[in-house]
């Protein structure tokens, strides 16, 4: 069942082209993401909304799949957006700092060499390439397309002990001259206004996981209706319909250009991070510890999306969500 930022609206082709058997291994995702790289649109190519339902949609099924899926569509869209080829095979984008061995490029000549130690590389070990951010001799901040099959390239095991998102090993890769190829100027990575879009397309995933949830909140309420079931049924339904609104207006305003994309995107993710948390937090208290323990498909999906948002920063992120509301005129 497609997940729908717009009911009222005819699907889009992409999300209107799914598998009836969506994916839900990290294999099927990869297999997937090369066939909806295809034909998949942009963000802000008049399409958004068709591209986050899509994704959407397949969070709802499995978030470890389409944790395989989303990196690999948005670094077609940054590839785009550079006006660069589409590369073979599956992508992803490894854009975390951090660690005691920052990942640094280096020129030889007209030739970029990277070194250093990358963290958050997920599916390192199964994607043919990458998009990697990396300090340049400047002390700013690049983003090079990299073989993940080059010599030089070492994925360091034994560091993923989670257990929400667990068949995603997202540990560190360690990087020894491997051959970079610049991806815009300088700063472009993080100036150009799709990356805020991405980011809103994270969310979307986020918003299809607690969809998924509340699926199961939903079934349990049909089944056996209590009041107190109803109860959390109906705050998951008030808060996934802020979430989808929320998803909704800023598909119409990123193909629109609007400016001001880093306010929405701070906007957006908030409400949607918050909409997941209660979802987690009510479908808990609605349902007890059995599903918990005793349903597979539930378990894994409240573990995983557990995980999966804390890709927002919670306090800190809303602290820079008002401090940028607070530079300006009064908004409300």
């Amino acid at each position: 069942m497609p997940v729908r930022l717009h009911p009222d609206v005819p699907a889009g082709p992409l999300v209107g082209s799914l598998p009836d058997d969506l994916p839900t291994t990290v294999e099927a995702g990869l297999a997937l993401a090369v066939e909806l790289g295809r034909r998949a649109p942009g963000p802000g190519e008049g399409s958004t909304a068709d591209l986050w339902e899509t994704l959407a949609t397949l969070a709802a099924a499995d978030l470890g799949a389409v944790r395989a899926i989303e990196p690999h569509l948005d670094a077609l869209a940054i590839l785009k957006q550079a006006w660069r080829d589409a590369p073979d095979g599956v992508w992803g984008v490894f854009a975390a700092e951090g660690g005691d061995e920052p990942l640094t490029a280096t020129r030889d000549g007209g030739d970029v060499a990277l070194t250093g130690v990358k963290p958050w590389c997920s599916l390192a070990d199964r994607l043919d390439g990458a998009l990697v951010t990396a300090r340049t001799a400047d002390g700013g901040r690049g983003l090079f397309a990299v073989s993940l099959r080059a010599s030089g390239v070492d994925v360091l095991p034994g560091t993923w002990h989670a257990r929400g998102l667990a068949e995603l090993a997202s540990g560190p890769v360690r990087f020894t001259r491997v051959a970079g190829l610049p991806v815009g100027d300088p700063g472009w990575y993080l100036e150009r206004p799709g990356f805020e879009w991405g980011g809103i397309g994270v969310a979307a995933c986020w918003f299809g996981g607690a969809v998924g949830v509340a699926r199961t909140v939903h079934a349990a309420a049909a089944a056996k209706p209590n009041p107190f079931l109803m109860m959390h049924l109906g705050a998951i339904d008030r808060g996934l319909q802020d979430a989808r609104r929320a998803l909704a207006e800023a598909a119409t305003l990123v193909d629109a250009h609007t400016p001001a994309s880093r306010m929405l995107a701070k906007r957006v993710r908030a409400t949607v991070a918050a909409v997941v948390e209660d979802v987690l937090a009510r479908s808990g208290h609605a349902l007890g510890p059995a599903p918990l323990a005793l349903d597979a498909a539930h378990a894994k999906r409240v573990a995983d999306l557990s995980l999966y948002v804390r890709q927002h920063h919670a306090e800190r992120d809303l602290e820079s969500l008002g401090t940028a509301v607070a530079a300006g005129p009064a908004p409300w």
